[in-house]
This record gives C-alpha cells, structure tokens and sequence, in this order.
C-alpha cells in the first residue's frame, strides 16, 4: 500500500517537470503559428497586393497595417505574460495589521484575516508559510502566487495578479489576429476548392492553406478562453476559486461589474489595452499589487 502511494507521487512530480519542459515548446508553437501567418498574409499574399495598384492596393494596405499592428500587441501581451512574475508571497510574510502591532503583541490566530467561510488561517504547508487572501500552491512553480488563476503551459508561466491583465490582453490580441487571418485568407483557401488554376507555387499554397487551417483553429478556441475568463472577470473571480466556491451562494469579493473590471484593468482607461499600469493606480488600488482585496461588506461600509 506504502509502495502504491510512494509511486504516485513519483509520478505527480514527474509531470510537474514534463509541464515545465512543454512550456518551451509552447512558446516555439506560438512562434512557429505566427511565422506561418506572416508568410502567408504578408509574403505570399497581401505584400505584392500593394503593388498591383487602385482598390487591390487600398485592400492590401489596409489588411497589412490591421495585421501588423494587432500582432505587436499579440506579441507585446504575450511576452509580458511570460516575463511578468505573477507574484509571490515574500518570506515570513504577515497580514499588514499583525506587521502594525509588532512582535510583541501579535495578532491571535481568530484575528488573522481570511477569505475562508470557517474563518481559518490560511498557511501552506508546502511553502511552510501563511498565505495571503486568494493565494494558491503551484505544484509545477513550486510555490505560493498571489490570485493565482492557473499555470498555462503555453507561458510558462502561472497566471496570477501580476500578469493576470497580460493574459487577458494575450487572449484578447490573438482572438482578432486569428480572426484577421482567417478573414483575409479566407478567398484563398476557397480557390483551393475551384475549378480554376490557382496561382502560387506549391510552397506559397501549402503555407496559405495551414495558415488559414491554423488561424482558424485558434480562433476558435481562444473565443471560448476568452468568453469564459470574460465571465470571471465579471464575477471578480479566478479559474480556481470559480471551482471552490460552487458550494457558497455568495462571493464576498464581487463588487459589481464595473468595480471586478477595475479590480483587473485598472482605473484609468488610457492603460486599458495594453500591458501594463499607471503610477496612480497601482498607489491607489491595492488590489492590483496582489495582497489585499475589497470585499462587499467593505464596499457598504465606506459608502455609508
């Protein structure tokens, strides 16, 4: 029985590894994808488009600039998410109200703030430390994150506070890019199907046929990520804490749609679609810093 356990554990570190190998070649994939896309949209296609003169050109300008602009943001959202450090609970870290009293008079285990319905301290074994509200072990990381959502292979990297608006803009920006190759490529692909010559070497028709078969997959699939972390945002919830708390009719945290948005985007609108915060709201949103978080409760009382 002993040996039973022992093995599977061996076995759940040993994915826990292969997820870290995968994620390198996940990012490859995303390059490969994009590289594919360019050749067929700007190479094969569109790019001798501008030369061909009157409405042709106008078309071809027109996809070019739309493309190249949505894949630099694609590109500038995705590596944000890869290099951005979701968050991680620094050692010894405590709750800002047992930091004020000092060591000498610590808070009490019942006066230790927690997003729990039992009123539990929240502390990590693994990790051998507290855990602050909405902070969750990475078995593939190895450590604590602060809000985590999930550890997305195709990052490398777990998605929590810090990048968690990066991922959303990732998802965002490859849902239209995808959406514009498919588009753009879509007359092509249906030339394929005619009983007319088509025009292209072999190579140029191959690549323009699995960068629209690519483009749309991802298209598609990345709708149905987006429609589903679009709803966690409105619920002001992440992946993991949709899953936990199907057993609580109420979620402390919601504060509404507008205020979950801002909980993720930020307050000012000038940063809204692109990577990243302003000075004066990362100073006036905690939220946005991974540690501490509003509740309902909070929301009334500072309204009255």
């Amino acid at each position: 029985m002993y040996r039973s356990g022992a093995v599977m554990a061996w076995n759940v570190f040993k994915f826990c590894t292969a997820l870290r190998g995968l994620g390198s070649i996940m990012i490859l994939l995303v390059l490969g994808v994009v590289g594919v896309s360019y050749y067929a949209v700007v190479i094969s296609n569109y790019g001798p488009g501008l030369a061909a003169g009157g409405l042709d050109s106008l078309i071809a300008f027109f996809v070019l600039a739309l493309f190249h602009f949505l894949l630099v943001m694609l590109l500038w959202s995705y590596f944000s998410v890869v290099f951005t450090d979701p968050g991680t609970v620094p050692p010894n870290w405590r709750p800002a109200a047992d930091e004020e009293r000092g060591d000498n008079d610590p808070l009490t285990a019942s006066e230790f703030p927690s997003d729990t319905e039992n009123g539990r301290i929240r502390f990590c074994r693994k990790c051998n430390q507290l855990k602050p509200p909405r902070c969750h072990h990475c078995s593939v990381c190895g450590r604590c994150v602060l809000k985590m959502d999930h550890h997305c292979v195709w990052v490398v990297n777990c998605v929590g506070a810090l990048n968690y608006k990066n991922f959303l803009l990732f998802l965002f920006y490859t849902f239209l890019e995808t959406s514009v190759v498919t588009l753009s490529l879509l007359p092509h692909f249906i030339q394929f199907f005619s009983d007319g010559e088509i025009p292209g070497t072999p190579g140029t028709l191959a690549t323009t046929f699995l960068a629209f078969v690519l483009n749309l997959a991802f298209a598609l699939s990345v709708m149905g990520f987006l429609i589903l972390h679009i709803s966690l945002v409105c619920a002001n919830t992440t992946t993991i804490e949709a899953y936990e708390k199907k057993s609580s009719p109420k979620w402390h945290y919601d504060l509404g749609r507008k205020r979950n948005f801002e909980q993720v985007f930020g307050m000012d609108r000038k940063f809204w679609f692109i990577p990243g915060y302003s000075e004066e709201d990362l100073r006036r949103m905690p939220a946005l810093r991974g540690f501490e978080y509003p509740t309902k409760p909070d929301l009334d009382a500072q309204e009255l």
